[in-house]
């Protein structure tokens, strides 16, 4: 392939990128016939223009959750948090980690000034704030992390170690049936501790991020107790997610009242 014009050459790794989910510096540079050197300057210009995430050896699709923020809770979502609610017990203690599928558990917890939360999100802990009579309200503390909208890093993890949790509730950008919950940030230490000081961790996720080509693996199945999504998953990726141990639950959607 003969070198392109720079924009050119930028609107080609888009595409692949979209089509994709993931571009590497090597194979870019050798399919349109320029240099790594070049390539890693493109993908610092795409991401600086909020077009793409860089990653070690390449770069990923920003996560669509990233790009839209105002958008309307789906009914799927507001399912999967209707039942994640009803699985938590009075006085219990837990962690709500940070996502757009778990933030929406928090109204669902309306009155329930029982429990303990623990978050390392501020979204998390403004909608908490906003309860009557909310929860007890724990923050993590740790180093802002931008991408994910979160406090991670060191502190985080050791204020967690300081407690021991009933239930976490965490999110996942993909759901890899052979490997488990997949996320394209790469700091994953955090969620990693939180499933450790949990007795029951609990996987919140539309099924329609099963498949997704995602480069980082957040939690083995192993980790995981207890999946819960959405009726569109297919029978037999149910049946493969219940064959490593996890528990699946199907959150019914409520049909809207006809006159």
């Amino acid at each position: 392939m003969s070198k392109r014009l720079t924009p050119q050459r930028r609107h080609q790794i888009l595409d692949q990128l979209a089509r994709d989910g993931e571009v590497s510096v090597e194979a870019l540079a050798r399919e349109l016939a320029t240099s790594e050197v070049t390539i890693r300057k493109d993908l610092a210009f795409l991401e600086k223009s909020g077009l793409l995430l860089r990653r070690y050896g390449g770069a990923v699709a920003i996560p669509r959750e990233l790009l839209v923020h105002d958008e309307p809770v789906s009914a799927a979502k507001q399912a999967i948090a209707r039942l994640a609610a009803s699985r938590i017990r009075a006085h219990q203690r837990i962690i709500i980690d940070s996502g757009t599928t778990t933030v929406v558990l928090i109204p669902e917890l309306k009155g329930r000034d029982d429990l303990i939360v623990m978050t390392n999100s501020l979204s998390v802990a403004n909608a908490i704030r906003e309860l009557e009579n909310e929860p007890v309200l724990l923050m993590t503390g740790g180093t802002w992390d931008p991408h994910s909208d979160s406090f991670q890093g060191q502190v985080a993890e050791q204020v967690l170690r300081s407690y021991d949790f009933d239930q976490v509730f965490l999110g996942a950008d993909g759901l890899d049936l052979e490997r488990g919950t997949t996320t394209f940030n790469e700091l994953i230490g955090l969620s990693r501790v939180m499933a450790e000081v949990s007795r029951e961790v609990v996987v919140m996720a539309e099924s329609h991020k099963l498949g997704r080509r995602i480069p980082n693996l957040e939690l083995a199945w192993s980790s995981v107790s207890t999946l819960i999504t959405d009726d569109a998953l297919p029978d037999a990726a149910r049946d493969q997610i219940r064959a490593h141990g996890v528990e699946v639950l199907i959150a019914p959607l409520i049909e809207p009242a006809t006159a």
